[in-house]
């Protein structure tokens, strides 16, 4: 069992999602910062110099100032501020990945080649339908005297 456990965690496969999830992670982070640190305070001159991450909702029913005063007297919140910073972060992610995705896949249609359609072996034989090569004259099937225009030329 020990042997089974080592070849399953060593294949390309395996590594490769290990690196996804580690790069993926630091990606989560390098947009979370970008959210807090750039995109939220260009919102802010828009809406007013609103700070998303002070709009809460307190269950008591009394007014706070700031999250932070209305967590420091215990009073359950509903911080719908960082709800939003997070469905920000989620869309700027997703974004981000579609571009690289479409970049990668015009990237791989760049590398294909274009290929050329081979040059006819073949063509039919207009009189027994019988593949016969381009060049013949006659058929070798029904000895019939070929003419170009009559045979059917196959790819």
């Amino acid at each position: 069992m020990l042997k089974e456990f080592k070849e399953f965690a060593i294949k390309g496969n395996m590594l490769d999602m290990a690196v996804g999830v580690i790069i993926g992670s630091a990606f989560s982070g390098l947009v979370t910062a970008l959210v807090n640190s750039v995109i939220m305070p260009l919102l802010s001159i828009f809406t007013g110099k609103l700070d998303f991450s002070q709009l809460f909702i307190a269950m008591d029913g009394k007014a706070y100032a700031t999250l932070a005063e209305a967590e420091a007297a215990g009073a359950s919140v509903v911080a719908y501020g960082s709800f939003i910073s997070q469905v920000l972060n989620f869309l700027i992610m997703a974004f981000v990945v579609f571009l690289f995705v479409k970049t990668i896949n015009r990237m791989r249609e760049r590398g294909k080649k274009e290929e050329v359609p081979a040059a006819p072996t073949v063509k039919k034989c207009p009189y027994c339908l019988s593949e016969i090569p381009v060049a013949a004259t006659r058929c070798a099937h029904c000895t019939s005297q070929l003419t170009d225009e009559e045979a059917v030329t196959e790819g």
